[in-house]
């Protein structure tokens, strides 16, 4: 698996970003619906499995290696904060973002009125079905291709409850349209664990996402030469040879 990062200005998410004014501060079970059992991901962090796994720690979002897909971060360029993990292979995507969920309830149940009603102002279709983790939504909007040209792009969205977040996966290319293929996809979100925290925070506000610390070292060391080398006095010109 290799790891990638990925501008912003591409992000497949057809969802808005909005929350409710509620505080989350006391854990709870998961809710059910939508939620794996309990022997079955996504995971909590807190009660991660015994399985050997080792995954990469994004902060909110502890993202399990899935042979021949990339690991990709989206970045806000304007912040520079990870707005979301998309896992991406030949034949489509995932994208994962996770969110504060309330003490009690399914957050999922009510947030798809919203991922419809975005998807509805953005000249598309959202619609309910049942699939194999429950209550998702198929959704079409109208996008730009990168030559200009104006195409569909599909999108299978699924929730699940935790102990307080909702993990969102965004399913992009043929495990959108294709069942059989979602299937191939299972494992991608069923490894994925989440870290929700003890801090309060606003239901629906997206859980704070984070480079791995090998990248942000090597970051820091890449911005750490560039200015280095902005403040280097400039080399002086070779001298011209002396006139006999």
């Amino acid at each position: 698996m290799r790891f990638r990062r990925k501008p912003d200005a591409s992000d497949p998410d057809p969802a808005p970003e909005g929350a409710v004014d509620e505080i989350v501060d006391d854990a709870v079970d998961a809710e059910p619906g939508t939620a794996a059992p309990a022997d079955a991901g996504p995971y909590d962090a807190d009660e991660l499995p015994d399985d050997g796994v080792n995954r990469v720690d994004l902060g909110a979002l502890l993202v399990a290696p899935v042979e021949g897909r990339d690991l990709r971060v989206q970045i806000d360029e304007k912040s520079g904060t990870v707005r979301s993990v998309v896992l991406a292979g030949k034949d489509g995507a995932v994208e994962l973002r996770a969110y504060a969920a309330p003490r009690n309830g399914d957050l999922w149940s009510e947030v798809r009125p919203q991922i419809a009603a975005d998807a509805s102002r953005r000249g598309g279709t959202a619609t309910e079905q049942d699939g194999p983790f429950g209550t998702e939504l198929f959704c079409e909007v109208q996008v730009k291709t990168a030559d200009g040209k104006v195409g569909n792009q599909a999108s299978r969205v699924i929730g699940f409850n935790g102990p307080r977040w909702l993990l969102r996966a965004t399913f992009l290319g043929r495990p959108a349209r294709d069942p059989e293929a979602l299937v191939e996809w299972r494992d991608a979100v069923t490894s994925v664990a989440v870290r929700r925290g003890d801090h309060a925070m606003p239901v629906g506000e997206q859980l704070p996402l984070t480079l791995p610390e090998e990248i942000r070292q090597a970051q820091a060391e890449q911005q750490a030469a560039a200015a280095a080398a902005q403040d280097a006095p400039p080399e002086a010109p070779p001298e011209a040879p002396a006139k006999a």
